[in-house]
């Protein structure tokens, strides 16, 4: 898996880490951030359907 690099204000990092930890949704500050990144896709995804950007050929995309 290629890792890569970002800077983040503090305060969206503190905000992350109150969901990461033993007994919360994430195991860890990575998880968390790659399950954004997902949703946050998939929501982009569902705009560009509704906007006929996607959905024609074999990758899902209009030529």
């Amino acid at each position: 898996m290629p890792k890569i690099s970002l800077d983040m204000p503090n305060e969206l990092l503190t905000d992350i880490k109150q969901h990461v930890g033993d007994d919360k949704k994430f195991i860890s500050v990575a998880d968390a951030i790659r399950s954004a990144c997902r949703k946050l896709l998939d929501q982009l995804d569902s705009i560009d359907m509704r906007h006929g950007r996607i959905g024609g050929d074999a990758d899902g995309y209009k030529k």
